[in-house]
């Protein structure tokens, strides 16, 4: 079987709570979701879904898997950068990487670290915030190798 995508690997009802939280702070992410899932057929209207409380549309997204591969990785900047941004803080104090509560310096370029900082970085995420720390690892891995060198040899020896 296939390894999930780091969004994926998330459990549905944090999954469903980070569509919420997002969809709340932006109506753009309301109506492309509604969007999404008025393409998918099903019988949805976009009159019916615009009437439901945000909360139930996020589960509904979650259930038919309404997210696409660029949405997944958008979800996931805004959990490590804007909601809950202390794994990220963890991994940039510990490497050494300028950064603001978790957000980088737009002037920053990749790689942001050496190998030595980066291994720094993923051992206090890892003994700070365990499975969370290892899935966002995973998100840089996956997303971000370029800007974090050595990255994916911390990956392969963390266990499934």
């Amino acid at each position: 079987m296939a390894t999930p995508s780091p969004y994926r690997s998330l459990p549905a009802e944090r999954r469903v709570a980070l569509l919420t939280q997002l969809m709340q702070t932006s109506r753009e992410y309301r109506a492309l979701y509604v969007q999404r899932l008025v393409a998918r057929g099903g019988g949805f209207r976009a009159v019916t879904l615009n009437s439901w409380p945000v909360d139930r549309l996020a589960k509904e997204i979650v259930r038919m898997n309404a997210q696409t591969a660029q949405d997944e990785l958008d979800l996931l900047h805004y959990l490590y950068v804007e909601a809950e941004p202390a794994i990220q803080t963890t991994f940039l104090d510990a490497a050494g990487v300028r950064h603001e509560n978790g957000k980088m310096a737009d002037d920053l370029e990749p790689p942001y670290a050496d190998e030595a900082a980066v291994r720094r970085g993923a051992d206090a995420v890892l003994a700070a915030h365990g499975e969370d720390g290892k899935r966002y690892l995973r998100t840089l891995a996956r997303y971000s190798r370029e800007g974090w060198p050595g990255i994916e040899p911390i990956i392969d020896k963390l266990p499934a």
